[in-house]
């Protein structure tokens, strides 16, 4: 399949730069996969849709404060630091900015007491750091980091109700630089009502690197070489997800990363699912068979980008079929004027 067929016309005035008022207040549009009808919905809701006996799975991965700004300790000249992987303490693959202006060797100042030399680079463009000036990087970005919100969100500062708007309520073991933004809608509320109807909430982690923006370069999908991903499955939620299937209850994702986590898991054991940590690559595209997934919550996500595919991939069986039915519901998001991105509204797909 060709890149270009999952492109499609979006105003520019419907990416949203901000969230809804409430969380579980913005818009649903619920997608059916057997005919391909449309409900426009709240995404309270969602509870609607729901049946005893369902697993509801959430990425519980936490957001980093990565962006941090420096200055070359010569010439006083300005950088952007945004941290990309931990490779041990105080030593970090990162994006900078002007990256050209960092060859090994150069000092970035943080703070009067915080500073960090570049050591090596990649044929990516990325600079391996390492942090001086405390016990560990870790426990000042809060003090000293920003929010990586998404370069489509433009603007000229941050909120400072971006700390919590960017970051799910469940959010625990810190690792991610981009939100897993269909967690976002939800409240405490939400889940304990969810869990009043008999729905088991389990959840994965999957540590969402940078590459989720990363455009796919290549003409054909078979030619992408797909970014990698640190995840966890934990023996509680493989037993959960394990017991509920041959039960008839419904294994329903919230997000493409939790989709991925589940997916890899079981494509590594034969569709069953077992404890497991690791990293991931896979690349879900048309045509794909599920072996856990049943139902799919989502954001509205980029033209050509991995996430739609794996969205199309889900919607129907097939090269074409899901992907024009994507495609279509997409259209009249636009149409009814749906938000869409990190900030924007939500896609249910059963």
């Amino acid at each position: 399949m060709r890149t270009a067929d999952f492109d499609f016309a979006l105003p520019p005035e419907l990416i949203a730069q901000a969230p809804a008022a409430h969380r579980d207040q913005s818009r649903l549009l619920v997608l059916s996969r057997a005919n391909g009808q449309i409900a426009h919905q709240k995404f309270r809701d969602i509870l609607g849709h729901f049946r005893p006996g369902d697993v509801l799975v959430l990425n519980n991965s936490r957001v980093i404060p990565a962006r941090l700004r420096g200055k070359n300790a010569r010439t006083g000249g300005a950088f952007e630091i945004f941290l990309l992987e931990e490779c041990s303490v105080n030593n970090w693959w990162t994006l900078m900015k002007p990256g050209k202006r960092a060859p090994v060797g150069t000092q970035i100042d943080l703070t009067e007491k915080i500073s960090a030399r570049v050591t090596a680079s990649n044929v990516e463009g990325h600079r391996r750091l390492t942090f001086s000036g405390t016990e560990n990087i870790r426990t000042e970005l809060d003090r000293i980091g920003e929010i990586p919100l998404p370069p489509y969100i433009q603007r000229a500062t941050q909120q400072p109700a971006d700390r919590e708007r960017y970051q799910t309520i469940f959010a625990q073991p810190p690792g991610s630089v981009a939100a897993p933004t269909a967690g976002l809608h939800f409240t405490e509320s939400l889940l304990q009502e969810l869990r009043a109807h008999s729905v088991q909430v389990c959840f994965v982690t999957l540590h969402v690197g940078l590459g989720t923006f990363a455009p796919v370069k290549a003409d054909m999908l078979a030619a992408h070489a797909m970014h990698e991903e640190r995840f966890e499955l934990s023996a509680e939620t493989a037993r959960v997800i394990n017991d509920a299937k041959p039960a008839g209850g419904r294994i329903i994702a919230v997000g493409t990363t939790s989709v991925r986590v589940l997916e890899s898991v079981a494509a590594q054991h034969s569709g069953e699912l077992v404890a497991t940590n690791g990293r991931t690559k896979i690349f879900i595209h048309p045509p794909y068979q599920f072996k856990i997934v049943d139902a799919l919550l989502t954001n509205f996500h980029l033209p050509c980008s991995t996430l739609l595919m794996l969205v199309s991939a889900f919607a129907a069986p097939g090269e074409t079929r899901g992907r024009e039915m994507v495609l279509a519901a997409y259209d009249e998001a636009v149409r009814e004027r749906y938000r869409f991105f990190s900030y924007g509204d939500a896609m249910l797909i059963l």
